[in-house]
């Protein structure tokens, strides 16, 4: 028999089964495998999550072998291999389907058994001879899924979170840059798809970077939540099967091991069920959403044309727009990003109805939870990165465009409010649009404003910031 069939023969409480006998994973595992034909996305999927596991699974180790439950000869073999899960390596024995009942039970029994099998090599034996090291009795032990698994996931967010607001910081810089770089460029600003005032295109783009500012300042509030964790509860949050002091010793060494203040919750019981952390950091990351999907369409929107739309900015030109019509050019950044936006705020509403469920002492649907919440993370990394590198770091002004729209606008005619009062004003522009005339020449026949006062109030660079008014004019004087 060649290595590639061998097998070995392992059993539960549910009896025997056959294993592959180069997996380090074993039947619990195997179980998940043959019963979760679901989305065919392995929780391999999102490295920081099985990092995450050989972290706390080291931290629970580290405890028992303090308390004298594990002796030195397990406890080094069993770190090694936590090690080498929190470097990468084993990564494709994790390959259960993320859609998976039993609240988590199955991956932490693949950790358990990835592990154990891992620390058998190690020790001289054979994967699946579990008298010598076992997944339960060693490797899970002072442990259930109910502390394990909440305790993980939320330090797989944590370690998440940050290259999350590493690529909004980019994305946020790449727009500041195009905001210095437009600071001067006059341009008609738009309420309602409509002519409104006068601002530069520097503020346009600076307003968007200071949009996303404000979620990485948001982002790195909420995600502290995730730091209070239930480590010790064990299976309802009583601490069931465990030492008094195993609970903090066992979070003190996840936050040595991690690099993060970890902390125990007030109480253990209310934070075994409790996923309120979730719901706001999901929140969260469909707001950067909403935005990110507002900017994008506006970039849509200002890049328009190029004879037929507004036409004031222009896109990096990525790759051919149709099969049918040469020479047409799509914004197909920011189209990618709006349709990421959209999965993102559907991401949302799966972690809100499954936040809900959940029911007495456990939330059995904390899978789907972790894997909407990190899915949408992940979405948003690369939409920031593609959005900065192929499309905002290479958008272009059309300065002839910017100030055509401006001087054809009568938008300008809110200035003079000041001046002569609304009724003038609106009076000013009604006729200019019926008639095709400027706003400037109307005002100057009709005797309201002479050429020298319209000359300083219509100063295009003077109406993108308030000013002193001085005295008010009076109509006619």
């Amino acid at each position: 028999m060649s290595s590639d069939t061998a097998t070995r023969l392992e059993h539960d409480s549910l009896g025997e089964m056959a294993i592959p006998s180069t997996a380090y994973y074993g039947i619990q595992t195997q179980r998940a495998l043959d019963n979760f034909h679901i989305s065919g996305i392995g929780i391999n999927h999102f490295p920081n999550l099985i990092r995450a596991f050989g972290m706390v699974k080291k931290a629970c180790a580290a405890a028992n072998r303090k308390l004298g439950y594990l002796t030195d000869d397990k406890y080094k073999v069993i770190a090694q291999a936590c090690d080498e899960l929190i470097a990468g390596q084993l990564h494709e024995s994790f390959c259960i389907d993320v859609f998976q009942g039993g609240a988590g039970t199955s991956t932490n029994m693949n950790a358990n058994e990835v592990i154990a099998n891992r620390a058998l090599e190690l020790l001289g034996f054979h994967k699946g001879e579990y008298e010598h090291l076992h997944p339960n009795d060693d490797v899970n032990l002072s442990q259930s899924t109910n502390d394990v698994y909440p305790t993980a996931v939320r330090l797989g967010v944590v370690l998440s979170h940050d290259e999350l607001m590493k690529a909004l910081d980019g994305l946020a810089y790449e727009f500041r840059q195009r905001g210095v770089e437009f600071a001067d460029i006059i341009k008609l600003g738009r309420t309602q798809l409509q002519d409104a005032v006068p601002m530069t295109l520097g503020q346009e783009f600076e307003a968007f970077a200071i949009n996303i500012r404000e979620d990485i300042a948001r982002g790195d509030e909420i995600v502290k939540l995730f730091r209070e964790v239930n480590l010790g509860g064990t299976a309802v949050g009583t601490g069931i099967n465990t030492e008094p002091e195993y609970s903090n010793l066992a979070i003190e060494e996840l936050a040595h091991i991690c690099g993060f203040e970890m902390v125990r919750a007030a109480n253990l019981i209310e934070a075994s069920w409790d996923m309120g952390a979730f719901v706001l950091y999901s929140g969260m990351l469909k707001r950067i959403a909403v935005k990110l999907s507002k900017i994008a369409n506006d970039l849509r929107l200002l890049s328009s044309g190029p004879r037929g739309g507004l036409n004031e900015i222009a896109l990096p030109p990525m790759q051919p727009g149709s099969s049918i019509m040469p020479g047409k050019v799509n914004p197909v950044i920011p189209e990618v990003v709006n349709q990421v936006c959209f999965q993102v705020i559907g991401n949302d509403m799966a972690v809100t109805m499954a936040a809900e469920a959940g029911q007495l002492q456990l939330n059995v649907m904390e899978p789907v939870i972790v894997y909407n919440v990190l899915s949408s993370m992940q979405l948003l990394v690369r939409a920031a990165k593609t959005l900065a590198e192929k499309c905002v770091s290479g958008i272009q002004a059309n300065i002839e465009a910017c100030r055509r729209h401006v001087e054809a606008s009568v938008g300008i005619v809110t200035a003079l409010n000041p001046y002569i009062g609304y009724e003038k004003s609106a009076a000013l522009a009604k006729e200019a649009l019926k008639s095709g005339r400027t706003v400037r020449e109307l005002a100057i026949e009709k005797g309201w404003l002479t050429e020298a006062q319209l000359d300083d109030i219509l100063d295009v660079a003077k109406l993108t910031a308030p000013r002193r008014r001085g005295r008010k004019i009076v109509a006619g004087s």
